[in-house]
This record gives structure tokens, sequence and C-alpha cells, in this order.
């Protein structure tokens, strides 16, 4: 069991930013295309965070072409090359899937200023 909390522990990301709830991050990708890899950067607003340690998750959306797209990516993971915080937003709720139906500037996310 000593084993198994060891590898998770050697798992684990140090230098990832406090991502928090209603923050617009820059979350950087890497995409395997046949031999090549690439990193694509997918920007948009954190709408909930899961469980914690090695299977920690985030929900990253945002509106491409007038689509709704939304993505989960795993904070531990490799293929997150690095997360970028480019401004915290001002919340009051620990999930922000109400914004699923807003459009346009109601969908929006005030910023939290310190």
């Amino acid at each position: 069991m000593d084993a198994i909390k060891e590898l998770t522990a050697d798992m684990l990301k140090t230098d990832v930013p406090e991502i928090e709830i209603g923050s617009t991050v820059k979350v950087h990708v890497r995409i395997k295309e046949g031999e090549k890899e690439r990193i694509q950067i997918f920007e948009g607003t954190v709408i909930a965070k899961n469980n914690s340690g090695i299977s920690e998750t985030f929900t990253v959306r945002r509106v491409s072409y007038g689509c709704g797209v939304e993505r989960v990516f795993p904070i531990h993971s490799p293929i997150v090359a690095k997360v970028e915080l480019v401004r915290r937003g001002r919340v009051r709720r620990a999930k922000l899937y109400y914004l699923r139906d807003r459009v346009g500037k109601a969908a929006k996310v005030k910023e939290l200023i310190k």
C-alpha cells in the first residue's frame, strides 16, 4: 500500500497554478498527429473542479464559432503541458453550469479585483 502512495506522489505535478472556479485559463495541450507532436492552447473559463490527488480534474468552457465547447482536463496528466492563469473571476458558486444556458455578455464572469 505504501508503494502505491509513493508512486502517486511521484506522478503529481508541482508547478500547477491555483486554478479557481470562474478563472480564465490557457491550457497548453500536447497533441500527437502521427509521429509529430505539437502544443495547442485551449483558453476558456473554469466552470468545475472535481476530486483531489492524482485524479483531480477541471472543466474549461469556451464558445468557439457560436458553439459551446467544454473539455475536462486531468491536472496531473502528461497531456497537459502547462496551465496559465489569465485572470481571476468573482463567483459565488462551486460549479458554474448555469453559464451553459447564457449567451453573449450574460455568459461573462466578472473579474476579481484584490
